[in-house]
């Protein structure tokens, strides 16, 4: 599978052709995302929940995300991956901006990073950009910034709402971003913000009508039982699948079922016998 440009994807939009997203944070699973064609891998910053059981996104720092990243990357050499700047990582500067998505594409190979905010991200957005990178914004429900909105909540279900976001796209448009993510928003405003950009816009719990969809991938596969967002569909439950495998693996430990030979080691012919010359006799 070649990997995609974000000129390939700008060409998709114009076609009228979906762009496939996901999040990974392992080799294991990127290998997999790859395997199956997925168009866009994001290492999101959601680790801290999925992974490291943070209440949030807060606690996530460059140097854990950067982990994944690279691990990310040697699972899927050949797909367009994008890491997400943490809480903290490029908020306070822009040469903080700059530096911090410097650091994806010198140690973890990334085809983009994305960040997010509207127009108070602008001028970060235009510094990574001016510097030879590629951004992704992020509007709507944005989690670094949850607390402000009152919690995990949608976003953008009044008109005047919804026009403040446009605004919010355009200014991360014309700051140079190359794709747009909005995030739980109704399917108008996702249609809205869709119509109103010509870079590709993809959604993640923004309805039907954007250029592309992304989804947690612990979401989508229902490995996170601690809460599903109500835009995620689980495409499978692997949560019980596991959860009965390590209840059966115990139960054939305790009852001595496990391991039997066929999972057993042999010893060369003759050397059994001669082994017990070696251990002292009762």
């Amino acid at each position: 599978m070649a990997k995609k440009s974000v000129l390939e994807f700008a060409d998709m939009k114009r076609k009228g052709e979906k762009v496939t997203w996901i999040t990974a944070y392992d080799f294991p699973t990127a290998m997999l995302v790859e395997q199956a064609g997925i168009d866009m891998i994001l290492v999101g910053d959601s680790v801290g929940m999925v992974v490291y059981g943070y209440p949030g996104t807060l606690p996530v720092t460059m140097d854990q995300i950067m982990f994944h990243t690279e691990a990310v990357r040697r699972g899927a050499p050949n797909t367009f991956v994008v890491g997400d700047m943490p809480f903290l990582s490029y908020q306070k500067s822009v040469s903080d901006a700059i530096e911090n998505a410097g650091r994806f594409y010198k140690e973890a190979n990334v085809d983009a990073v994305k960040l997010e905010g509207g127009k108070r991200v602008a001028a970060q957005v235009r510094g990574i950009v001016d510097s030879g990178m590629v951004v992704i914004g992020h509007i709507g429900l944005t989690p670094q910034s949850s607390a402000q909105l009152g919690g995990f909540k949608a976003q953008g279900n009044t008109a005047a709402a919804a026009v403040a976001l446009i605004e919010d796209a355009k200014a991360i448009e014309g700051a140079g971003a190359s794709i747009l993510l909005v995030e739980g928003v109704p399917p108008e405003t996702g249609k809205a913000i869709t119509q109103a950009l010509s870079i590709p816009v993809y959604g993640i719990g923004a309805g039907p009508y954007c250029d592309g969809q992304l989804l947690i991938v612990s979401d989508m596969l229902g490995l996170f039982e601690v809460f599903t967002p109500k835009f995620v569909k689980k495409y499978a439950t692997l949560a019980s699948v596991m959860r009965q495998a390590f209840e059966e693996y115990a139960r054939e430990i305790r009852e001595g079922k496990f391991p039997t030979e066929e999972y057993c080691y042999r010893m060369k012919a003759g050397e059994a016998e001669k082994l017990t010359t070696f251990i002292p006799q009762d």
